[in-house]
């Protein structure tokens, strides 16, 4: 008896349904001075452009992007500031690439307005949704969602001393994730338009990231939820440097770690990847 092959999983977003059975990464593009790596190189329009299609020959299916730095002391910018970096990009992508979803990092409600009225397909947001705005924005819309744990305290990031003891992990980062889940699903959004980011290096020391990447095996059964509707966004991140042994490799030199830790993930049934640059580790050359 014939039967017929099951079918993908898929993320609904306000551009269409995207497949979670293969692989996806997002691209990110950084509009701002001060991001950790790459700050200023693609704060110009056409920097901007050019990055964006280097992104997409690498891969990237998604391009999420951002004009608000969240690295450790960076300085908070104005919705309108945020917005005046991001417009002339967003606009300009959405008419270079109709079809391609545009993904909006963003925790501010009124960037994240005018972003879906521009025809971004996904709101990335660091805080989790927590802002009552961001989640009337969510509840109401049809894009897709990637929604952060993050710790904060008066509106601000909390940051710790990187290299300072993180007792408690990962069952408190796990905690905190099983909110921004509730959060969304007491809302009504639809689970097939979320995707969850366990939030490596926000509120998190080097030992808590590294206790964090450790649970990757146990992440979905512990939170009952799919392996393929998380976001990993490790790329370049400091504990990779860190549990290489190298902590004082810059960020642009941890491209090959962020690749081998998506092989890592990949092995786990991990899929969705926010990137700077690197996708899979490269396979080793056949011998003769």
């Amino acid at each position: 008896m014939y039967s017929a092959a099951p079918q993908p999983p898929l993320w609904h977003t306000a551009r269409g349904p995207v497949s979670l059975g293969a692989p996806l990464f997002l691209g990110i593009l950084n509009v701002t001075p001060d991001s950790m790596s790459d700050g200023g190189r693609f704060l110009a329009r056409d920097a901007a452009f050019a990055q964006a299609e280097h992104l997409l020959d690498l891969g990237a299916l998604v391009l999420d992007l951002g004009g608000e730095s969240t690295r450790p002391g960076s300085a908070a910018v104005s919705p309108d500031q945020e917005w005046a970096r991001l417009a002339p990009v967003l606009e300009g992508l959405a008419r270079r690439h109709p079809e391609l979803p545009l993904s909006l990092d963003t925790r501010h409600p009124a960037v994240a307005a005018r972003g879906l009225r521009t025809g971004v397909a996904i709101l990335n947001d660091v805080t989790g949704f927590q802002d009552p705005e961001m989640l009337r924005l969510a509840t109401d819309g049809t894009c897709g969602l990637i929604a952060m744990r993050s710790r904060g305290l008066d509106g601000h990031l909390v940051m710790p001393p990187y290299d300072q003891p993180d007792p408690g992990q990962p069952e408190a980062a796990i905690r905190e994730l099983a909110a921004v889940r509730d959060r969304l699903l007491a809302a009504g959004v639809a689970p097939e338009r979320i995707l969850l980011d366990p939030g490596f290096g926000f509120g998190t020391t080097g030992a808590g990231d590294e206790a964090l990447w450790a649970a990757l095996a146990r992440l979905p059964e512990a939170l009952d939820w799919p392996v393929e509707r998380f976001c990993l966004a490790v790329s370049r991140k400091r504990f990779l440097a860190r549990r290489a042994g190298t902590p004082d490799l810059p960020p642009a030199g941890r491209d090959p770690l962020t690749a081998l830790a998506h092989g890592e993930a990949l092995a786990l049934g991990y899929r969705v990847f926010r990137t700077h640059a690197a996708l899979l580790p490269e396979p080793p050359p056949c011998r003769p």
